[in-house]
């Protein structure tokens, strides 16, 4: 009779779900804390806020404050999410997700630190917010992965799944690389304050290509990018539904893209309606943030599926959230049987 392990991968699979979670509200606060202002709630002092360990009670302090806790507490879920999968966990590949997400979250972390005692040029700030988001995606990729070998071990009779070619492996690439660039060009925008740099929509400034200076050759950069993205995104939706009619989960995240690209498209077009109406714009770009990390999850579990696929690894799976293995299907020519 086989020992039973002293973590399971169930719990295992529960403790990523936790991180995952924590990595997204961590990121979600930090983007609160830009649109209020509250950087500096605790003054230039870190880890203590204006000299204590309890803040007090302002509202910039407590914005400040609560999001170096709900950090705090991301980079513990981290750390046990690393322990775990390192020393109860001999799946190599789940060892990698968990040391990525530990390392961006530490080096995002520190980043923060540095932003509060020592002023930080816009660039740098930019990056903060994308090794966040890279830090999530980690983590993201950490729980779906943990979820399927969960479920490897829970179903023995497991359909094939077709492989995809590396052509489509390599768009899917391109299309997350590209995805975070133009996070980082929205970023870029929100810390150089630059929303204001292009009036109107579609149009800039009543032109198609304005006079490209200061904060309106930033804002017009990052609309532009936005736009290419929607085509690129537009393009590898198409070839997953097209190409891929024997895998399922394959034209699932395809479809999920390109829905979430264009709600991407739409929050951004209500953010500069709404820039005037602080009220409404809050939210308006919260939301706007809120579906480019969800898209920006779906492309990366999405690259690592095509990666798996293209190589024929992970070739029988056990059904995922996405509905892959549902079906037996021949690999080399994709006929379902």
């Amino acid at each position: 009779m086989a020992k039973k392990p002293l973590i399971t991968i169930k719990q295992l699979k529960w403790l990523s779900y936790i991180t995952c979670l924590a990595m997204f509200l961590a990121t979600m606060g930090g983007l609160v804390v830009t649109k209020t202002g509250s950087g500096m709630g605790c003054g230039a002092q870190w880890p203590l806020c204006h000299g204590q360990f309890i803040p007090a009670y302002t509202i910039a302090s407590l914005i400040e404050y609560s999001h170096r806790a709900v950090s705090g507490f991301a980079g513990l879920t981290a750390l046990f999410s690393f322990i775990g999968f390192m020393f109860f966990n001999k799946n190599k590949e789940l060892r990698v997700y968990a040391a990525f997400t530990l390392f961006f979250v530490i080096l995002q972390a520190i980043m923060g630190a540095f932003a509060v005692v020592f002023s930080q040029s816009s660039p740098v700030m930019a990056l903060h917010f994308g090794f966040s988001m890279i830090a999530f995606a980690s983590s993201a990729l950490l729980a779906f992965s943990a979820r399927r070998l969960h479920l490897r071990q829970k179903i023995h009779d497991i359909a094939d799944e077709p492989p995809v070619s590396k052509g489509f492996r390599n768009l899917t690439w391109f299309a997350t690389i590209f995805t975070y660039i133009v996070v980082y060009t929205g970023a870029f925008v929100t810390h150089t304050d630059s929303r204001g740099g292009c009036s109107g929509f579609p149009l800039c400034n009543g032109a198609i290509i304005p006079e490209l200076s200061g904060g309106v050759a930033v804002a017009f950069l990052h609309r532009v990018a936005a736009v290419a993205l929607v085509i690129v995104i537009a393009i590898l939706a198409h070839y997953a539904y097209r190409r891929h009619p024997h895998n399922p989960g394959i034209r699932k995240m395809g479809l999920l893209a390109i829905l979430l690209i264009l709600l991407q498209f739409v929050s951004g077009a209500i953010n500069i309606f709404t820039m005037y109406v602080p009220e409404v714009y809050f939210f308006a770009t919260m939301s706007h943030t809120l579906i480019i990390q969800f898209l920006f999850g779906v492309l990366c579990y999405m690259s690592l599926r095509v990666w798996q696929l293209s190589r024929g690894s992970y070739g029988r799976l056990a059904p995922n959230a996405w509905g892959e293995g549902t079906r037996t299907a021949d690999q080399k020519t994709g006929t379902v049987h």
